[in-house]
């Protein structure tokens, strides 16, 4: 970003739009441009609330007559001697006819002068009038080097023990995504808590992550306690996921592998496709972030919705490695192709940015997205390129659900041997494994009710008093089987169980 921003500045480009919040790391290195200019520039400051004041300057030498946008622009037009000029936060003013016709005038007053206006806000807000007048950057967070800086005065404040090259890059790489300010604060915090800056004080560092993705509202930060032992069957799916568990690394990409893009896990409701997306966060080691699609939608503003998307993304760009996970995809994106009559096209556009974002990002994120209605999915959403891989998860075989019975019954009681699996198994073909599982609760409230142990018996009337997914929609698994043999991987480690279509 700064070799863009000093390129920018070189070219004479007039106005440059710098969207940061990290004012005072964008202020340094814009002032370290400015004294490698030949001549070098003079940078100015302007705050709504002290006008214009040379950087480096007390803010008590002040243009008190610049307080206000337009006499600040027209100070900075008067300015003979080359220089950059900052100016914070004009964004709610920006819209004003008058500011903007003044911005106008000082772009033309610039040709063939060294002087420049730096817009520095958090928020990207162009009046149609600058569009093709304006350059827009945007400011780029800490890198693993500058953060590396922080660590080390940290270190060194706290004369804390030599931290082996292991346990600093996990620091560094838990802070990646945060700003300077936030990575500084969060290190204190860790030597507050701890009374030490150890590897060992990772989870505080990334709970600043977690903060990051509560502010941003559409984002949800997921901590999954179960580890991927607890996913019953899908053998296929697991190993494919065990095999990419250190895809993120530097070894990965000195091996020459390229970072994994996606996976979409297609299946009938309730047989895991949620749990092992969540699970997969822990085998990896990275954050897992749920983007809720329906808090994109805003319709309180042309235009709104497609930049809670965008701001959404560029959150989790932010804290990658991470992966982002979408549930039910199929329904956030089942309107787009009449979105234009229903919403104004709203969902056609939002689609259409998600999809571009997929194909072109170069960020390490990972999405993984579930479906149970394959029929609703938009077929560009499918094509080869977007995802890794496209799993189908069917419905359990035989040795799936004594996996699956052995599982909840393990985490209910520690002895389970008076259980026999293969006859429950047998009694719930057909069965997802929440259906299962919820077949178990069912046995164990009978039995709590009359105050003693729940039986086998108990488990088998439970399985035997409900009616399966499986044979109430009994169309749609079929469809959707018949649409995945040929366009899916299955995600059992039997092929054959897997092409089985009777129930």
């Amino acid at each position: 970003m700064q070799e863009e921003l000093n390129v920018l500045v070189q070219a004479q480009y007039p106005l440059i739009y710098l969207v940061t919040s990290e004012e005072e790391r964008a202020e340094q290195a814009i002032a370290t441009i400015a004294s490698q200019q030949r001549p070098q520039r003079r940078v100015f400051v302007w705050t709504v609330t002290h006008g214009i004041v040379e950087y480096g300057q007390p803010r008590s030498v002040t243009q008190h007559s610049t307080v206000s946008p337009q006499p600040a622009i027209e100070w900075v037009m008067r300015q003979r001697e080359p220089g950059i000029f900052i100016f914070k936060d004009l964004h709610p003013f920006i819209d004003n006819a008058e500011v903007t016709r003044w911005l106008r005038d000082a772009i033309a007053s610039f040709k063939g002068t060294q002087k420049a206006i730096v817009l520095m806000s958090p928020l990207q807000q162009i009046p149609i009038e600058l569009e093709k007048e304006v350059a827009v950057i945007d400011f780029a967070l800490p890198n693993m080097s500058e953060l590396n800086q922080v660590l080390t005065f940290h270190l060194e404040q706290a004369r804390s023990r030599r931290l082996s090259t292991e346990g600093r890059e996990k620091l560094l790489k838990a802070a990646l995504g945060l700003t300077r300010d936030e990575a500084d604060k969060v290190y204190r915090k860790a030597q507050v808590t701890a009374g030490r800056l150890t590897e060992e004080e990772v989870d505080v560092v990334l709970s600043e992550k977690k903060q990051l993705i509560r502010r941003n509202g559409i984002l949800e930060y997921i901590e999954e306690d179960e580890t991927i032992e607890s996913v019953g069957g899908l053998e296929e799916l697991k190993r494919w996921l065990v095999q990419r568990s250190n895809a993120f690394t530097e070894r990965a990409r000195e091996y020459g592998l390229p970072q994994p893009k996606g996976m979409l896990i297609l299946g009938v409701p309730g047989c895991g496709k949620s749990l092992i997306a969540k699970t997969t966060a822990r085998l990896w080691g990275l954050p897992l972030l749920r983007l809720d699609m329906g808090r994109v939608y805003d319709g309180s503003m042309v235009g709104r919705s497609e930049a809670n998307l965008r701001n959404a993304l560029k959150t989790a760009e932010s804290i990658s490695p991470a992966i982002l996970f979408i549930d039910e995809i199929d329904k956030a994106f089942a309107g787009s192709a009449g979105s234009a009559d229903s919403d104004g096209g709203t969902s056609s556009r939002i689609f259409g940015s998600f999809l571009t974002w997929m194909q072109e990002k170069t960020s390490p994120v990972f999405v993984m997205a579930t479906a149970n209605r394959v029929e609703r999915l938009p077929g560009e959403f499918l094509r080869k390129g977007r995802f890794d891989e496209i799993f189908f998860v069917d419905l359990p075989t035989a040795e799936e659900r004594k996996d699956i019975f052995r599982i909840h019954l393990q985490k209910r009681r520690r002895e389970i041997a008076r259980f026999d699996l293969d006859q429950l198994a047998n009694v719930c073909d057909g069965y997802s494994g929440a259906e299962i599982e919820q077949a178990l609760i069912a046995a164990m409230y009978d039995a709590f009710a009359q105050d003693r142990e729940f039986t086998q018996l108990d488990i088998i009337a439970a399985i035997k008093s409900t009616l399966p997914l499986s044979k109430t929609m009994t169309e749609q698994v079929t469809a959707l089987r018949d649409w995945a043999r040929q366009r899916a991987r299955p995600a059992a480690a039997s092929v054959a169980e897997y092409q089985r279509l009777e129930f």
